[in-house]
């Protein structure tokens, strides 16, 4: 470059200006391969007068180092400036740099600059150090110059190495890592560890996410972290070490956000990728797995929905069906061999039971047992005891006229039988007996069929006729078959769940009648005792309550209210015809008497803007006769009860 107030400068030479020429006009890239330094001192003098380059130049002065370019930019502020460095490794020099030179893959020299005076010491001096030349040179157009060096033969400088280096994905580990949104200022305790100056940390958590990434803490404002103080350095999959920390020690924590990212404005969300996730260790029965494939949540779940299967059925649901499916609807009748009643069965005895506490054989039974001496809220069972049970005739005439659940005395069919008996005039005994039928059976004495003299002390056969069915069959008190004694039990319960651990006594205070005062029971009253209105132990719906009113909105209508609103009744109506005697015919009769009956009549068109006098005759609950002076349509309003 050269600078018209600067005594320092570079240039093309004439080699150089002519390739960037023909660079220019065919578009051929025009590639710089390597740089030359060198002491301006050809005839070893010690403080040789400072170059001044010259564009004839084909060669440096006094050229003692010649190496591939280490880097070849375009600047990047001005794109018309390319930038040319070459390091020199602390173990090369002891000589002086006044000249730089530029060199193409040709082997020409392109490019000269001259530079302040600078020693290149060697390492074994003891003070070598790593040099960096640069060369910056203006070119017409950097489109043209092939920005391209061999990285096989790249020596980079301390800086390039960090800089790069910064760049990278993985970081530097960091102290402690943010467990909730914090103040970027200040020492304080991160995650359980007190944070000094100059420690590297990761933020994480802030309310605005933009503010998130790598910090060193302070104590004043927190600055970001030099491998991550520039979107360059802030990339998609960041990896950083947390080394310490109550919950995020010895983790590993990854940036997830897209490109593209600015600093400070875009958004940055991480999430561990290893490290503590706070399940304990253990064996588990069921696990919930990252993304990562890491165990963030495990449990031991000791039913179906705790391992989150949807499609079986629970304990209690499988025991209600099964109850459903295998137990006896209620109202079903079994035996017993022994006096053990089991859960949810009743003995059938004809004993009363409360509704509230048996409500499902309340409403099976419906009553079909009561006598009418029950009290409120209760239900009779049937009998069974000391009976046996007999299948309902329906329809077959076996036992005719028989009803459904009626209990029926013991009996047993007619036995008859007939003796023929004879008596002669003549005979002095009462009768004699000379044949049988049926249940009987004659014997005769001595085998002899006749009748014994019981007169003037002779002795003679005797006949006897006896019925004993004990000789041939075993007899009682009552007429039975052979039986086993069991106690009959009925199922007063439809669920599985032992409906007898109800506490009777505080059901039966509510199964009694509902009062002002006393919390019970009560009933929906029926739209008669809504009309009725007298009724006082029964509750009225909104829709009864509505239809209490009997109404026809018609010309000759009317509007009966309930008669818990006194039965109060109005009719109307419009009566046409000529002038005269006219019959009135309520709609409806009035049950009790007419209140009050209002005429008013508009005359006809032959008298219009005239009213005419009427009056009523007579007044029933059927009607009235009224008598008009002209024909005239008289409206009337009758109110009564």
């Amino acid at each position: 470059m050269v600078d018209q107030n600067s005594q320092f400068y570079a240039i093309l030479t004439k080699v150089g200006a002519a390739k960037q020429a023909n660079a220019d006009a065919l578009g051929i890239p025009w590639k710089i391969t390597h740089m030359a330094v060198g002491d301006a001192s050809p005839a070893g003098l010690d403080n040789p007068p400072l170059p001044m380059p010259d564009a004839s130049w084909t060669s440096l002065l006094n050229e003692w180092r010649r190496a591939p370019l280490n880097q070849l930019k375009v600047d990047e502020k001005d794109s018309a400036v390319i930038v040319a460095e070459q390091v020199i490794p602390a173990e090369i020099g002891g000589r002086w740099i006044r000249e730089v030179g530029l060199y193409d893959a040709d082997g020409d020299l392109v490019a000269v600059a001259n530079c302040a005076p600078t020693y290149k010491p060697l390492l074994n001096q003891g003070s070598g150090r790593t040099q960096v030349v640069r060369m910056n040179l203006v070119v017409s157009s950097a489109s043209n110059v092939q920005l391209k060096i061999d990285p096989g033969v790249v020596l980079a400088t301390r800086e390039f190495v960090t800089e790069e280096l910064a760049k990278r994905d993985f970081k530097h580990s960091v102290l402690a890592a943010t467990t909730a949104a914090i103040t970027l200022s200040g020492l304080q305790t991160m995650d359980g560890v007190a944070l000094q100056s100059g420690a590297r940390v990761l933020v994480k958590n802030q309310a605005a996410a933009k503010d998130n990434g790598l910090y060193l803490v302070a104590s004043g404002a927190w600055t970001r972290c030099p491998d991550a103080d520039s979107s360059v350095k802030v990339t998609p999959g960041l990896l950083v070490l947390v080394e310490r920390g109550t919950a995020n020690g010895d983790s590993a924590w990854q940036l997830i956000t897209d490109a593209p990212i600015t600093l400070g404005v875009t958004a940055l969300a991480f999430e561990m990728a290893f490290g503590r996730t706070g399940v304990a260790a253990g064996t588990y029965r069921s696990v919930k797995v990252d993304a990562y494939g890491r165990v963030v949540a495990a449990t031991n779940p000791t039913t179906l929905s705790g391992y989150g299967i949807t499609d079986s059925y629970t304990k209690a649901q499988i025991e209600e069906m099964i109850a459903e499916a295998s137990a006896m609807p209620v109202g079903f009748m079994a035996a017993l061999p022994v006096n053990k009643i089991p859960p949810g069965w009743l003995e059938v005895d004809g004993s009363t039971k409360s509704i509230a506490a048996y409500p499902d054989l309340a409403a099976f039974l419906g009553g079909a047992f009561n006598n009418g001496t029950e009290a409120t809220g209760y239900f009779r069972l049937p009998e069974s005891r000391g009976a046996v049970l007999r299948g309902w005739d329906h329809g077959r005439s076996v036992d005719v006229a028989r009803q459904l659940g009626t209990e029926q005395a013991d009996a047993m069919q007619n036995i008859t039988g007939t003796m023929f008996v004879r008596k002669a005039s003549t005979d002095t005994a009462p009768g004699a007996i000379f044949s049988s039928a049926g249940a009987f059976e004659l014997t005769w004495n001595n085998g002899v069929n006749g009748y014994g003299m019981a007169s003037s002390g002779v002795t003679g056969p005797s006949d006897t006729v006896k019925f004993d069915a004990s000789k041939v069959v075993r007899t009682s008190t009552e007429t039975r078959m052979r039986n086993v004694s069991v106690i009959w039990c009925i199922k007063a319960w439809s669920a599985p769940i032992n409906q007898g651990n109800i506490d009777i006594a505080a059901l039966a205070a509510l199964a009694a009648q509902a009062t002002e005062t006393n919390l019970g029971m009560v009933r929906i009253a029926t739209q008669a005792q809504v009309n009725a209105g007298l009724a006082d132990d029964v509750l009225v719906t909104p829709k009864k309550l509505r239809w209490g009113l009997t109404a026809s909105f018609t010309t000759n209508g009317y509007l009966v209210f309930p008669s818990w609103l006194g039965g109060f009744t109005v009719q109307w109506g419009v009566l046409s015809g000529n002038a005269g005697v006219r019959d009135l015919n309520f709609p409806l009769e009035f049950p009790s008497s007419v209140l009050q009956l209002m005429l008013t009549g508009q005359a006809s068109q032959a008298t219009v803007g005239e009213y005419n006098d009427q009056w009523v005759n007579s007044l029933s609950k059927s009607g009235a006769v009224i008598y008009a002076e002209a024909a005239q349509s008289i409206r009337w309003l009758a109110l009564g009860r």
